[in-house]
């Protein structure tokens, strides 16, 4: 059976994406790019996370957050602070700037999803992101394995 699975979860991922920015222009807010949403939402969730963390989390690379975090930082929406119990690791909390943010981001994020679940009952959202749930924890398995 040939399936088209991940293909059409990257085409939705893409268009998704761009509808998040075009919401983002329209309503004139600049603080934040869509991926900086991304980790401003793991924050906003439970502050003062690890890099490490938030990689897991946000499922974006290393070096790609790294990049992202010094952006973030120079635009005062994250600082980065030395962990208290291990000075080799650092923590990222949000700033005072990044917290009033949070609402602009839920009303983009809601006008997003309404049009992502356009059509859907509450039941079919459920079982749908259960399904993903799965999914996402079979590729997490599967990196623990080497695979």
């Amino acid at each position: 059976m040939k399936t088209v699975g991940g293909f059409l979860l990257s085409q939705i991922r893409q268009r998704a994406s761009r509808s998040f920015e075009k919401i983002l222009k329209t309503k004139g807010i600049d603080a934040f790019n869509g991926p900086q949403g991304r980790i401003l939402y793991v924050l906003w969730e439970q502050e003062d996370l690890s890099i490490t963390e938030i990689v897991r989390l946000t499922s974006l690379a290393n070096t790609t957050l790294t990049g992202m975090l010094d952006r973030m930082e120079e635009q005062g929406l994250v600082v980065r602070v030395p962990d208290q119990h291990n000075r080799r690791q650092i923590r990222i909390r949000l700033t005072d700037k990044a917290r009033s943010l949070q609402a602009a981001y839920d009303e983009v994020s809601e006008e997003n999803n309404a049009i992502f679940y356009a059509g859907f009952t509450e039941s079919e959202i459920l079982q749908f992101e259960n399904k993903l749930r799965r999914i996402l924890k079979n590729y997490e398995e599967a990196e623990r394995h080497g695979k």
